[in-house]
């Protein structure tokens, strides 16, 4: 990809890193990614992600998490709560790719 280090470096200046290797998860898979977004991690924070049994997952409400803290928390789930863990089922690279989605969905 001939404009990767465009893009990582505009991502940088945002504020945010690139999205993990993208060419490491498919178009399909990441559709698949976003579907588990809205329908399962919808079923407890929300459809909108605003909260409701889980906590709220806006951008706002996540300004203060690194992407890798976040994405940790995909992967093992919090002990003690109703997060259970996605290890299971994502790989590192999808956790991370998701932590980022959430960190640059626009602001409402």
């Amino acid at each position: 990809m001939r404009n990767a280090p465009a893009l990582c470096l505009a991502a940088t200046l945002a504020g945010f890193a690139p999205v993990p290797a993208a060419a490491e998860i498919s178009a399909e898979r990441v559709e698949r990614l976003e579907h588990m977004l809205v329908q399962d991690c919808g079923s407890c924070h929300g459809l909108v992600r605003k909260g409701g049994l889980g906590s709220p997952l806006t951008r706002d409400a996540l300004a203060h998490a690194a992407p890798e803290g976040l994405a940790a928390i995909i992967l093992d789930g919090i002990p003690g709560t109703a997060m259970p863990p996605w290890r299971a089922l994502l790989t590192e690279a999808e956790a991370l790719w998701m932590a980022h989605h959430l960190l640059m969905e626009p602001r409402e």
